[in-house]
């Protein structure tokens, strides 16, 4: 296939241009690096199957030849990230998304679009299955995130609905591993880092809300297979690890796996920080037959070897 992925240098699209040139397939990247890094592509960059275009995707997009599959997956996912940046972030997954379809429609591609587990809010459903609507806050500080990708949920299923298109949507859930930014402000870099650098883990409120953690290797896996299963038309799909911990466990976890003599301390939580969060698979497991296989401490392993070797370096 030749296969188009936005926000190709990110964390999660880097993974992605991986996996589907491992399998042969011909791959075109586009990121404008506001929250990627060349770093994480530079690897590719002498692969004959890999073309990459530094490109801002709330521009038109242009793209010749045949596609056969779009994955949309540029937009700042950390908190960090879209309060920095949170106009550009509602543009990204709406003009982008808008953009993104017009060119699957154009093509005849197949369309996955990156949702998040964002779109529940602070769930009254628990844990939380594709079927559940969500309680979010449309005018909170995270809104810009939540509800621009709840937009284009709406908006991937109306070229589904009105143009027939096959699109799929994947809500990820929490996920971790090599290739995040250090100060990116997700939980896990965070920990990770402060632990190395034997700096205080600072948990926000007291440290009982809960997360899933979810390693990059399962969630691509799951990913790809959203891509390229056939008769997925219309489909979400949750993907992420439904163990769940608590925050003050995870930063206890990686003070133990780094051999760290950091304190944890303890700060004030940001508006609408969700209480809990833990993905229903069901669906992912019976259609897709897809669940994680790699647990907390042997990912978290794998991390905090990739975050030693980067502060080293």
């Amino acid at each position: 296939m030749r296969v188009l992925i936005t926000g190709a240098a990110g964390f999660i699209g880097s993974h992605l241009c991986d996996r589907f040139l491992k399998e042969g397939h011909e791959v075109i990247g586009l990121d404008n690096f506001l929250t990627g890094t060349p770093e994480n592509i530079a690897h590719l960059f002498g692969n004959p199957r890999f073309t990459f275009y530094k490109y801002d995707v709330t521009n038109f997009i242009y793209v010749a030849g045949k596609l056969d599959l779009i994955l949309h997956f540029a937009c700042p996912a950390s908190p960090v990230d879209y309060m920095n940046h949170p106009i550009h972030t509602m543009k990204v997954d709406s003009l982008g998304t808008l953009h993104t379809l017009g060119l699957a429609k154009e093509k005849s591609a197949r369309y996955v679009f990156a949702s998040t587990s964002e779109i529940y809010g602070n769930p009254e459903v628990h844990p939380q299955p594709e079927t559940y609507w969500g309680n979010v806050n449309p005018i909170g500080p995270r809104s810009v995130y939540d509800e621009a990708k709840r937009f284009s949920e709406a908006l991937t299923m109306a070229y589904c609905r009105e143009h027939d298109l096959d699109v799929r949507i994947v809500r990820i859930f929490n996920t971790y591993g090599p290739r995040m930014r250090m100060n990116d402000g997700r939980v896990v870099p965070n920990f990770i880092c402060q632990a190395l650098e034997g700096k205080p883990l600072t948990v926000y409120g007291d440290g009982t809300q809960t997360r899933s953690f979810c390693f990059i290797e399962d969630l691509v896996e799951g990913i790809y297979r959203v891509a390229v299963y056939e008769n997925l038309k219309g489909e979400v799909f949750n993907l992420g690890n439904p163990q769940e911990y608590k925050i003050l466990d995870l930063a206890k976890l990686i003070v133990e796996i780094t051999g760290s003599s950091s304190e944890i301390t303890f700060m004030e939580r940001p508006q609408d920080d969700p209480d809990r969060r833990k993905p229903d698979i069901k669906k992912a497991k019976k259609i897709l037959g897809w669940e994680p296989k790699i647990g907390i401490r042997e990912g978290l392993e794998k991390t905090v070897k990739w975050f030693r070797e980067k502060l080293a370096s």
